[in-house]
């Protein structure tokens, strides 16, 4: 395991564990790392001083010098968050009919299929592993649970969500 000091656009610092440095760059570059204060994903790490063995003298036994104390904990600067831009568009009447597709698709699968809620990934094993009988189900998997099921083969889609969700 490794632990990176990051740093977001927004100044903000905070630290994070990885398997290694190649899980960082890989998540980073998908953009799973995110700011825990304003949810930025535009992170980089920070400079950080290795951390050292104790000395070995001449007499081959450890150095008697008490070792420093522990670094302060990080603490995130006291900006105020500023709130992230939300992408918008003007629609043509094609797009206006895509986007009612959209949640025809919606609307038809949270009234059709069964809500399963934080369980989807369990359920979506079972079913992909032939421990439960075949069925269209929904509900919710962060970031890391939908790389996991990606990676098993399990197919599945997020379902649409609409500036109209929102509000």
């Amino acid at each position: 395991m490794i632990r990176y000091a990051l740093n977001c656009d927004q100044g903000h610092t905070f630290e994070s564990w990885f398997a290694n440095s190649a899980a960082y760059d890989k998540q980073a570059k998908r953009r799973l790392v995110a700011c825990p204060i304003c949810g930025s994903a535009k992170v980089e790490k920070a400079i950080m001083a290795p951390n050292l063995a104790a000395k070995v003298g001449d007499s081959g036994t450890a150095d008697p010098r008490p070792p420093a104390p522990p670094a302060p904990p990080l603490q995130p600067a006291p900006t105020p968050p500023i709130p992230p831009k939300t992408p918008v568009a003007m629609m043509s009447t094609a797009e206006r009919e895509l986007r009612h597709k959209l949640k025809e698709l919606r609307d038809h699968i949270t009234k059709n299929a069964h809500y399963v809620g934080p369980r989807f990934p369990e359920e979506a094993r079972k079913i992909h592993y032939g421990e439960a009988e075949h069925r269209s189900i929904y509900g919710e998997a962060s970031p890391e649970e939908a790389k996991q099921l990606h990676e098993e083969g399990i197919e599945f889609h997020p379902l649409p969500i609409l500036p109209d969700d929102k509000n």
